[in-house]
């Protein structure tokens, strides 16, 4: 058992406290908790293997140089709380049509949102302090608002739930990987090269 974190996570359940769908993933790390965070927002879509495809196809136009701090903070996702250690972000609408439906919200809006046959999605990423020395924690929740949304989520989530462990989790080793071993910020993606 690590000792308690002394740099508290954000509190998820004050935004989305019910979820038919809970993903969470952490990855510990020798450097300091700011490091590992500072490290965490560098990281780009075009960084990952399947994760930065699968956001450039599901979201066209997205650039695969985008960092994820910055997807988070753009349509079809709202930034609805943020700190020095820690952001959440969120997103509504159909998740399983390739229609770009998505409600353009603000914090307000998301903790309204109330369309029929439709999602409310919440991510949150934070670090806290653990005995190896830090934690990179990534947390993403999905509510349906109704039962057609309920439908519609269970028979996406059959689809992804065994590939979203590998996928979800990519990110993380790199950003721990740049905070340990400080690898440049410009660096692409090991073995492969850069697509423009």
């Amino acid at each position: 058992m690590g000792r308690e974190p002394t740099v508290p996570a954000p509190d998820l359940d004050a935004w989305l406290p019910e979820a038919q769908v809970t993903s969470r993933h952490r990855r510990t790390s020798s450097a300091a908790p700011a490091d590992l965070w500072r490290a965490a927002r560098e990281i780009r879509l075009d960084e990952t293997r399947s994760l930065g495809r699968l956001i450039r196809w599901r979201i066209p136009g997205t650039p695969g140089d985008l960092r994820f701090a910055e997807l988070f903070a753009r349509y079809p996702f709202a930034v609805l709380d943020e700190g020095p250690d820690f952001s959440v972000s969120g997103l509504c609408g159909p998740i399983w049509t390739l229609a770009r439906d998505y409600g353009r919200i603000d914090a307000d809006a998301f903790l309204t949102w109330d369309r029929p046959g439709t999602v409310r999605v919440l991510f949150g990423h934070w670090v806290e302090e653990d005995d190896a020395g830090s934690a990179l924690v990534s947390e993403a929740r999905v509510q349906p608002t109704d039962r057609t949304g309920r439908l519609q989520l269970r028979a996406l989530w059959l689809l992804v739930r065994r590939f979203e462990r590998v996928i979800g989790a990519e990110p993380l080793p790199l950003a721990v990987a740049r905070a340990e071993h400080g690898v440049p910020e410009a660096a692409g993606p090991p073995n492969r090269p850069r697509r423009p």
